[in-house]
């Protein structure tokens, strides 16, 4: 397994350095005692954003690659060793959920619902998902962008004020629901690993999943 801590806006010291990747380690030994796919990259981001709203605020962004799913988990506090606890914490609870998920087989108890891109399902996401879908995104790439701390209330200023580029991973329908579910966001872009198209599933207000797929005319 391979560790990257790197810092932004801050000096990683060799102490915190030698902190955080110790619990990367230990994350890693529960991976292996699970029998979670082999870890093959962990990246572990140190950031001080000094205009935060509650002032300066240590953030700890850690995303951890393996050969099944990728584990990401984002935590701030105004101490870094505590934002690393919390993000080992947090990855330590999807790491139980992927494994008790994987052990019940509960994705087959919750096969997602496909769709037309014409469909109108009254879940608020479908219809920026399906924006996705229709070929707007390239399938070698994903963008995702994050809520600011008003929830996500849109006001006549709002902009985009962070993307994130990623290449996809073909995966199977039953992978992306996983995926969703592990971090926890209102829909996730794949391409599909049967057809090579890029498909969007997304979480229904019924707490099922939703599929979204392109029609070729």
């Amino acid at each position: 397994m391979k560790i990257q801590v790197k810092g932004r806006h801050v000096i990683v010291t060799d102490p915190l350095r030698e902190y955080a990747e110790e619990k990367l380690t230990r994350l890693h030994r529960l991976m292996s005692k699970r029998h979670i796919d082999d870890v093959t990259l962990v990246e572990l981001e140190l950031i001080v954003e000094r205009s935060h709203p509650s002032g300066e605020s240590q953030i700890a962004e850690a995303t951890i690659f393996t050969r099944g799913p990728v584990l990401r988990a984002r935590e701030s506090s105004p101490d870094m060793y505590a934002s690393i606890d919390l993000v080992y914490e947090k990855l330590q609870r999807q790491v139980k959920k992927y494994h008790d998920k994987m052990q019940h087989k509960a994705l087959r108890h919750h096969a997602p619902k496909p769709m037309s891109a014409a469909a109108t399902p009254d879940d608020a996401i479908a219809d920026e998902a399906a924006a996705l879908a229709s070929g707007q995104v390239p399938q070698s790439v994903a963008v995702t962008s994050e809520l600011g701390a008003d929830g996500g209330n849109h006001h006549e200023e709002s902009r985009v004020v962070k993307s994130k580029q990623f290449a996809l991973k073909p995966m199977s329908i039953d992978e992306a629901t996983l995926q969703l579910d592990l971090i926890g966001h209102s829909f996730f872009v794949f391409t599909n690993a049967e057809t090579n198209d890029t498909n969007v599933v997304y979480r229904r207000r019924d707490g099922d999943f939703g599929l979204i797929e392109p029609v070729r005319s």
